[in-house]
């Protein structure tokens, strides 16, 4: 049996891989002289579980491989596709947790290169008929054959692995920059995965120049069977555009290279190593740029990163779509109606959501006339804006404009069966409109808040149905962060809650289990952690050091321009909240106080090239002391101030387990992968030990085994 035949060794195979199967026939096209190699991958399961490529898929590519080439005399082309709207999304991620040593990461890795090898370098003509989604070690087997034709169906391509913290290691580095030249190949591979870890569509994939058509979904096998033939008959001619290979090469990656900067500064290895095998990429052999890529992702498949990207992919893959606590989904009342009380800018963001995602009326209401329709015509210019740009049709925008309307007479919620409150952060404003509504609206009717720190037991307290209210607190911008809070007040029953979590389903957004504790998870940790930095500076370190202390962890934004982002009112407001309940851990700042009443938005302001600098009249107002601390002094106090809050979080039962505070870090503070969220950051720095005198989390879990 020949090497190729056995791309990994026994001791590398994976127990609990689902085989992507490699499914040969041989097809006759009209006017070819001879047949067609297809393969088809399919793993025997529905579009909900992709095909992906373990150690027993590339084995059976190569089984397939080695049996065309056996009956090659009648072979034209050799064709790959895969099963219904997925041709593959790369390497199985579910084996590489297993890993044990570099020696083996070596080995798994270069396995795929020689497998799709035999697609590169095959004397019968290769093509990938990309059906639907591809991804990763998936579009890195697509750009090992010589053509490709991609269906204007595919939901999405895309290279996610320095999302993940490593680097597309199966000749992506390689073959795409040489193909679609070195700058769109950084938006590809390094610019993409950083910005949320977004995916080309189709259009987009196929005007980079990564397929050589374009089909419809409809008869896209037998377009594709017919076109290859053309190729195959030479009655087409493929023609891609030279790529540069000069200083503009080597422009692309120094822009890459600065993105990689301003969003990570540091905190991650893999999409630097990216960017080296992009530039080894220009000059490099084939040969010489894949033997780099085996050692470059052996040294970072056993990276602690790495790991921790792992454990973020499963945790938003996995525990965000199965929420721990939530109730029996049986137990879920139908909602048919929404009201939403008030009608500012959140609210109205909150009726738009609402009105997309479920489809029934949406009403809001406010204290006038003119607010309401403030609201609502916020809505329809919304709906107006989606239409314009092609993501919603006419007469969809149509129905949900018709369907979101507004009234100051609350009667108008009698009929509701879900009603979501959005007004000021005042537990008496809010507790004087729930008491207000609950005569008018039925028993079961859910009553939501969206707090984003008071207590949901003291908010249902006076009525006489406390067992409905719920926390149902979402993230700014409500359209793009997928978290939801939905927490459990005291007096909370099951039937509501489970309603939250069905209507939250609906939403598309991925909920967490809360308790009823101050500021719940994310705002709780960002108040401790943004306090601690903003009190370095009362007491006298520069606002430049104290922000540029947590630049090493490459969170989404630095502590001051994330205070900005929020609010300082906001955040003043939650310290203030939290102040009153742990007040020997969460200060309350006089000098954030003196900005917020000055009505200053921040302490930075902007030129108009976006140069960032601190406001001299924020510095006129600040009153500091003398102590001035280095950046790493800073960083030990957030990280360690942090630590505290969540072992405290997690004896108080705030959440279940540890996984759940990363989750909601993750998913609502956009806190990167390769943190794992925080906690095993925590961890392998030694921070949490110090601090708490354990572990978040057992070695071996976000971490390389013991």
């Amino acid at each position: 049996m020949s090497d190729a035949t056995t791309p990994v060794a026994a001791a590398d195979q994976n127990p609990n891989e689902v085989v992507t199967n490699a499914h040969l026939r041989y097809v006759r096209v009209p006017g070819l002289d001879g047949e067609a190699a297809l393969i088809t991958l399919d793993n025997g399961f529905d579009h909900k579980k992709p095909n992906s490529l373990g150690p027993a898929g590339l084995a059976e590519l190569s089984r397939a491989l080695d049996e065309v080439h056996a009956h090659s005399p009648r072979v034209r082309f050799i064709a790959v596709t895969g099963k219904p709207f997925i041709f593959c999304v790369g390497a199985d991620v579910t084996a590489m947790p297993l890993l044990r040593d570099r020696d083996q990461a070596y080995r798994v890795t270069n396995a795929g290169h020689r497998v799709f090898a035999r697609l590169r370098d095959s004397e019968i003509p290769t093509f990938a008929f990309v059906n639907g989604a591809t991804m990763g070690g998936g579009l890195e087997l697509a750009l090992h054959c010589q053509y490709r034709t991609l269906s204007s169906g595919a939901a999405a391509l895309a290279f996610p692995e320095t999302f993940l913290g490593i680097v597309p290691a199966w000749g992506g580095t390689q073959l795409l920059p040489n193909l679609v030249g070195a700058d769109n190949a950084v938006k590809v591979i390094i610019e993409n995965p950083l910005n949320q870890n977004r995916m080309l569509k189709a259009k987009q994939a196929y005007e980079l120049g990564i397929a050589d058509v374009l089909l419809e979904p409809a008869d896209f096998l037998e377009l594709s069977l017919a076109w290859a033939a053309a190729v195959v008959a030479g009655e087409v001619t493929v023609q891609r555009p030279e790529v540069d290979r000069g200083e503009a090469w080597d422009a692309a990656l120094a822009r890459g290279r600065a993105t990689v900067d301003a969003r990570l500064h540091g905190g991650a290895p893999a999409p630097y190593k990216a960017l080296e095998l992009m530039a080894l990429a220009k000059t490099a052999s084939f040969a010489d740029g894949t033997a780099a890529e085996d050692e470059t992702n052996a040294d970072l498949l056993m990276s602690e990163e790495f790991r921790s990207g792992l454990y973020s992919f499963d945790l938003v893959q996995r525990r965000a779509k199965r929420p721990v606590g939530a109730p029996d989904k049986a137990l879920a009342r139908t909602v048919t109606k929404v009201g939403v009380l008030g009608a500012g800018l959140m609210a109205s963001q909150l009726a738009l959501l609402f009105a997309r995602r479920l489809e029934v009326p949406v009403v809001l209401t406010d204290l006038d006339q003119e607010r309401v329709d403030k609201g609502v015509g916020y809505v329809h210019a919304e709906l107006d804006k989606l239409a314009a740009k092609g993501r919603l049709s006419a007469d969809k925008a149509a129905r949900y404009k018709a369907s979101v309307t507004g009234s100051v007479d609350k009667s108008v919620f009698a009929d509701a069966d879900f009603l979501i409150e959005a007004v000021f952060e005042d537990m008496a404003v809010k507790k004087a409109l729930f008491a207000e509504i609950e005569p008018i609206v039925s028993p079961e009717a859910v009553l939501a808040t969206n707090t984003s720190s008071l207590s949901i037991t003291e908010m249902a307290a006076d009525l006489k149905y406390p067992e409905r209210v719920v926390g149902f607190h979402f993230f700014n911008p409500v359209a793009v962060l997928p978290l939801l809070e939905i927490v459990r007040g005291d007096a909370t029953d099951d039937a509501t809650l489970a309603t939250a979590f069905a209507v939250s389903k609906q939403l598309r957004k991925n909920s967490v289990l809360c308790s009823d504790s101050p500021a719940f998870v994310v705002n709780r940790l960002l108040t401790r952690f943004l306090g601690e930095v903003f009190a370095t500076v009362d007491e006298g370190t520069p606002i430049e050091v104290a922000d540029r202390a947590l630049s090493p962890l490459g969170l989404p934004m630095s502590p001051f321009v994330l205070l900005q982002f929020v609010g300082i009112a906001v955040a003043h407001h939650v310290s203030e909240t939290l102040h009153a309940a742990f007040p020997e851990r969460f200060g309350v700042s006089a000098n954030l106080a003196r900005l917020v009443a000055a009505g200053k938005p921040g302490v930075y302001t902007w030129d108009a090239s976006g140069q960032q600098t601190v406001d001299p009249e924020v510095l006129a107002m600040l009153e500091v002391g003398d102590t001035v601390l280095t950046e790493e002094q800073v960083r030990d106090r957030a990280l360690g101030a942090v630590a505290q809050e969540a072992r405290l979080m997690l004896d108080e039962g705030v959440v279940a387990e540890a996984q759940d505070i990363d989750l909601c870090m993750i998913l609502g503070a956009g806190w990167p992968f390769h943190l794992g969220g925080i906690t095993p950051y925590l961890d392998r720095t030694g921070v949490s030990e110090k601090v708490t005198g354990q572990r978040f989390l057992p070695r071996g879990v976000a971490s390389l085994p013991a």
